[in-house]
C-alpha cells in the first residue's frame, strides 16, 4: 500500500539523520515513486533547513561528522563484503599491508582470515587488530595515538609519526567520498591526516569504496584520484568518478553487485 507524502517525507528525514546523505534514485526505488516526486520531497526538507541538494541527491546540513560506525557497518554490508574479497585477491603472500580503519577496512580484515597469506598488518584500527590477532602466520602492528570513540581508531600526532617507522608494500584505504574533481575525501580531519601519512608509508595504494561513495566530496581532501594504484568498487564503471580515476591511470576493479 502506497504511503502519503507526509509519511514518505518523515521516513526520508529519518534516513538523512541516520546516514547523513540520500540519493534521489535510491529513494525513488525504495518508495516506488518517480525521482521528480522525491525531488519535491527533498525541496520540503531543504525548506526546513535539514538538507542541501547536491548532484544526484542531498546531504544533511552541517554534516561534517560521519554517521556512526555501526550504521556504516550495516549499510551496504553485502557490497562491502564482495569488495573486500576482491581487495584480498590483490594482496600478495607475506607482504606488509597497511590496513585502514572504518567499516570497509574491517570487512577486508575479515576477508583475509583463513587465506593463509601470512601478512604483516599495520593498522590504526583496534577492531582490525582484534580481528586478525589470532590469524595463523599473521603479525599485527597497532598504531599508537588517541583512541577515537565509536570508531575505535587511533588518531593524532602519535598515530601519524608511527608510520614514519615503517616501509609498507600496500595501503588498503577506505574513504567517504570519491569525486571526479575533488578526488578522495573524508569527514574527519584527524582521521584524514592519518590516511595521508599511511599513503606516504606505502608503495601501493588500493582504495576500496562502495557505490554510495561515488560522486561525493566531503569536508577533508585526502588525495587526488591519481594517488591510487587500484580502485575497487561495486559502482557503475561508467560513473563519472570511476571514469575520471581510470583516466588518471588508476586500475579499476569492478565488483558485480550481489546479495
Amino acid at each position: 500500500m502506497a504511503i502519503d507524502a507526509g509519511e514518505r517525507q518523515q521516513l526520508i528525514r529519518e534516513r538523512v539523520a541516520a546516514d547523513g546523505e540520500v540519493e534521489f534514485a535510491g529513494l525513488a526505488t525504495d518508495f516506488g515513486v518517480s525521482e521528480m516526486t522525491i525531488r519535491r520531497d527533498i525541496d520540503v526538507l531543504e525548506s526546513e533547513g535539514l538538507v542541501r541538494k547536491v548532484i544526484g541527491g542531498a546531504i544533511a546540513v552541517g554534516k561534517t561528522a560521519e554517521p556512526p560506525f555501526e550504521a556504516r557497518a550495516n549499510s551496504e554490508a553485502a557490497g562491502k563484503r564482495h569488495i573486500a574479497e576482491a581487495v584480498v585477491t590483490r594482496l600478495r603472500p607475506r607482504e606488509t599491508v597497511l590496513l585502514d580503519s572504518g567499516s570497509t577496512a574491517l570487512a577486508v580484515a575479515r576477508a583475509i582470515r583463513g587465506k593463509g597469506l601470512e601478512l604483516t598488518v599495520v593498522t590504526p584500527s583496534i577492531l582490525v587488530a582484534v580481528e586478525l590477532a589470532g590469524e595463523p602466520g599473521t603479525s599485527v602492528l597497532l598504531a599508537g595515538g588517541l583512541v577515537r570513540a565509536g570508531e575505535l581508531s587511533l588518531i593524532g600526532a602519535d598515530a601519524i609519526e608511527f608510520y614514519d617507522r615503517y616501509n609498507c608494500d600496500t595501503f588498503v584505504m577506505g574513504v567517504a567520498g570519491v569525486d571526479a574533481k575533488r578526488g578522495f575525501s573524508d569527514y574527519h580531519r584527524e582521521e584524514s591526516a592519518v590516511k595521508r601519512a599511511a599513503i606516504r608509508a606505502a608503495d601501493r595504494l588500493i582504495v576500496a569504496a562502495d557505490h554510495t561513495k561515488l560522486g561525493h566530496a566531503h569536508l577533508v581532501n585526502i588525495a587526488p584520484l591519481s594517488a591510487a594504484d587500484v580502485l575497487v568498487t561495486d559502482g557503475d564503471p561508467r560513473h563519472e568518478a570511476v571514469t575520471a580515476a581510470a583516466d588518471s591511470g588508476v586500475e579499476i576493479v569492478a565488483v558485480a553487485a550481489r546479495s
